[in-house]
Parts: C-alpha cells; structure tokens; sequence
C-alpha cells in the first residue's frame, strides 16, 4: 500500500483536518462537480479505468517483432512521465531513447549508433504543433524514409484525437497512431499511450500498474481521515502558510530517479499562477534523490533558510541483498541488507531534518513496483488537483508556458538569432 508518515512532521493532522474539513470538502466538491464539463481537463480520473486502450497497445507491441530500439520523442508532460515509469519498471526487453532536446550533437549520435531495420520511432505531442518535437520528429522521419521502403511501419503517433498536423499526418499517411484523449493534459498524460507504450515495449506490467491508479482514485473518494492526497494536500497548503514555498520532493530509491523531474512539472506547471483575486501563488518544487543529496543538498536542507516543506518517498520491501564484510566497514553491518541501510539513512534525514525545525514527512510503499508506482503518481496528481482549488487557480491549464512558445515561433520566424 501506500502510507505516509507524519511522526516527526511538526503538525497535529488529525486537529488539522478537523479545522480545514469545509475547506476540504469544497475543494474535492469543487473540483468533482466539473468532472465531465467540456475542457474541465479532468479525464486523467477515467484513465486507470481505460482497459480498451491497454489491450490496443497490447495488441500493437505484440504485431512488431523487429523493434529492438524505440525512439520516444516529446517534450515535458509528452516524456516526463514515460521515463519515469520506463526507468523503474522497464524489464530492458528493447532499449528507450528519449528524444526531449533539440541539442544538435546528442540527435547526431544517436542516430549514428541506431540501425533502422530495428528501430521504431514515437512521436508525442498532445497538440501535435510542439516545436521541438515536430523538429526533432522530421530529423527522424528523414532518416527512416531514406534508410527503408516499409518506414511506415516504423513510425506510431500519439496525439490529439482528431485534430492537429501530427493527426493529419498520420491519416494521410496510413501510420499507427494512438489519441490523448480530449480532456488529458500532458502532465496528466502519464497513464494514456503516452506512457502505456513504451512501457508495453520495455516489458513493464501495464495491468499492474493501471490497477494500482485505481486504487488512489478510490482513496481520493473516501473520509478525510483515511483521504491520503487530502491529507497530503493540506499538509502542503498549511507550509505554504507558513512561508514554506520550496517543496522538496526526494525518493529514496535509484529506480525512482526520474520521478522527481515528472513531479517538478507537474506540481510547478499546474500551481505556479495568477489566483482568482490577481495574486501569485505557487510554492516551486525541486527534485532530489536520497541517499545521493545527503551528501549534497541535505546540509541547506537542514541548516539554510526554513522556506522548504521535504517529501521523502521510501520503499518499504525490496530483495534481501546482505552487505559482506568489507574493508573499513563497522562489524555491526555485515550480514545487514541493503535496504536495511537505504532505511535507516531515510530516517536519520527526516529525524535530522526534524530537530533543525524543518518540516518533513514520507511517503511509503510497500515495494517498488507497478501497481505501486501506479498508485503514487495518480495520487500526486489528485494533490496537487485539490491544491488547486485551495489555492484558487486552475490546475490544468499553462498560459505562461503557452506565450513562450507564442514568442519562440515569433522569434525563428522573423529570423532571430542569439544575439
């Protein structure tokens, strides 16, 4: 399951929730009364429920029997999300190179070390007009045309479902092609195509995974007491009052490593706004990654400015990997496991972060693992949903990053270069 742990947060929840309940309860009324509502952008809710489009992308990884490489090109919410599951749960059955730059010398390379007769190549973009997907994607499409007659075969789209020139595309040219359905946001994308493909392609068990979503959203519907993103959700929002606006977000797990930059987007790019009243709000996350930033970020963690609220996520169960004695290693350690010290180092942070008068809590799971990691992502995205109602601002939608690419076009079009 997943659980969380408060013991050494600094706050009394149970008072809390009993305090915050009506502010809670509408904001989850709020936010569940425009379920449904053209553009309210809450399809994510439906996607571990959409056993149709896993067995498509099933079906589709089953029909291709030469791909041992897969080229994922998107951008932000169109990547974020597949590299994160891929890294944690991906069985290596084919390598994933993911294309989300348009850095000149990494494309060359990868290219130059790619043999197109075992390559597929996947292009994300909701809106299907994303500048340096579409740049990245013709690189490719030029390389796999002039390389082999059937490259049809060796290119899948996932995009809007009926519009957009990735579409167009797509139709007219016969290819594979997958949708993001019409009320899934790219942050919130991680659960569709978006990511079900190339987890399908690396070996990933997608039933797993879209079971243990499922599990959070039936979490998100019960009492406040047993609500674990409405408590999370408060948690952060009760920071924030404080002056807390960092929210440090550190797994304690190598498979996870890509997990903090997915949350950075999502928690960043949905909260970071103009309130109903005009004011900024937003609290700014930054990833880590225990127990690595012990031995780098924790020291301002811990002795700088009190403006941060830490997330640490911890596994609870891995395999029993036992420590042999080794030169310089205390005797009390041998016959230890691994995940005996992986552990202990959580806790002695979240203890050292404590008696500095940080506020810190965890997040547990039972394991690693898809059902679990299915869990965590889809109950991130309901707190930082139910962060948005009580911060007031609209958690789906991204008008700052939508005027950079307005002014990015601009710019290439009128011939801009760095000066």
């Amino acid at each position: 399951m997943l659980g969380l742990k408060v013991d050494r947060l600094g706050l009394d929840l149970d008072r809390a929730l009993g305090e915050w309940g009506e502010a809670l309860e509408a904001a989850r009324g709020g936010l569940l009364a425009r379920k449904g509502l053209p553009g309210s952008l809450l399809g994510w809710m439906d996607l571990p429920e959409d056993t149709e489009t896993l067995r498509a992308v099933r079906r589709y990884q089953e029909s291709l029997d030469f791909v041992e490489d897969l080229v994922h090109i998107g951008i932000g919410g169109s990547s974020l999300g597949a590299m994160a599951l891929e890294e944690a749960l991906g069985e290596g059955r084919v390598r994933v190179h993911y294309v989300d730059h348009v850095e000149p010398t990494p494309l060359r390379l990868l290219l130059d070390r790619l043999d197109p007769r075992r390559t597929l190549v996947h292009v994300v973009s909701k809106s299907g007009t994303t500048l340096e997907t579409l740049s990245a994607f013709a690189l490719f499409l030029d390389w796999l045309k002039k390389s082999l007659p059937d490259w049809k075969r060796h290119v899948v789209v996932t995009t809007d479902p009926t519009r957009g020139p990735l579409r167009r595309f797509a139709e007219e040219e016969g290819l594979a092609s997958f949708p993001i359905p019409e009320e899934v946001g790219g942050r919130y994308s991680a659960l569709s195509p978006v990511g079900l493909l190339p987890l399908a392609f690396s070996g990933a068990d997608l039933e797993a995974l879209l079971a243990g979503a499922r599990m959070a959203n039936r979490v998100a519907g019960r009492p406040f007491g047993e609500n674990l993103p409405l408590k999370t959700a408060l948690i952060q929002h009760l920071a924030y009052l404080e002056g807390r606006t960092i929210t440090v977000f550190m797994p304690y797990s190598a498979r996870m490593r890509h997990v903090p930059a997915w949350f950075v987007q999502l928690h960043d790019e949905s909260l970071g706004k103009v309130d109903r009243q005009g004011q900024r709000v937003g609290t700014t996350a930054l990833p880590a990654l225990g127990p690595q930033d012990q031995h780098a970020q924790v020291q301002l963690f811990r002795e700088g400015p009190k403006d941060k609220l830490i997330v640490l996520v911890l596994p609870l169960w891995d395999e029993p990997l036992a420590i042999p004695q080794g030169p310089g290693l205390p005797g009390f350690l041998a016959g230890r496991t691994f995940l005996d010290v992986l552990q202990a180092e959580a806790e002695s942070t979240e203890e050292a972060l404590a008696e500095a008068g940080q506020r810190a809590y965890t997040l547990t799971l039972d394991r690693v693992d898809a059902y679990h990691l299915g869990w965590l992502l889809q109950h991130l995205m309901w707190q930082t949903a139910f962060l948005g109602e009580l911060w007031g601002v609209n958690a789906f939608d991204q008008p700052g990053v939508e005027l950079g690419k307005r002014l990015t076009l601009e710019r290439l079009e009128k011939g801009g270069r760095f000066p």
